[in-house]
């Protein structure tokens, strides 16, 4: 995670292979690979800080906030996949998140489950993959099912 060569290009798992649940239809766990985890810890900077405790004033959602918490969850769980990558696992399962506020200001959030090598049960041909990580955080999406071809 720290430790990553320049020129290497970091392996994660693809999102499409985390799951809350315990289990991925069409695949059979082989072998599991322990706890990974996610983890950041985030702050608004100042303007950021002002702007969101004026805005909270009024009442109601706080849409700085909650642009930090979104980016911070998906820092967490980009990390979470390259984690279970490092460790051999082509999937997820059992992600949850944590968030805990650890200083003034100063927010922890975790991504968590276990890693584990999946292969496609008798009826299925689609193989999990690794993907190259991109550089660009995208927003979370639900676990989709993997297609049949």
């Amino acid at each position: 995670m720290g430790n990553h060569s320049q020129n290497q290009p970091r392996r994660a798992v693809d999102r499409r292979f985390s799951t809350t649940a315990f289990t991925i239809p069409g695949y059979t766990i082989s072998q599991s690979h322990g706890v990974v985890r996610g983890l950041t810890v985030r702050t608004p900077n100042v303007g950021k800080a002002i702007f969101g405790a004026f805005a909270s004033l009024g009442g109601g959602e706080s849409s700085t906030y909650i642009e930090m918490a979104e980016k911070a969850r998906e820092t967490a769980f980009t990390r979470l996949l390259e984690h279970a990558a490092a460790v051999g696992g082509n999937a997820v399962i059992g992600v949850q998140f944590t968030g805990q506020e650890v200083a003034e200001e100063m927010t922890e959030v975790m991504a968590y489950g276990t890693a584990v090598t999946l292969v496609p049960a008798q009826s299925s041909s689609v193989q999990p993959a690794y993907v190259p990580l991109q550089e660009s955080a995208q927003p979370p999406y639900a676990p989709q099912a993997p297609s049949k071809h």
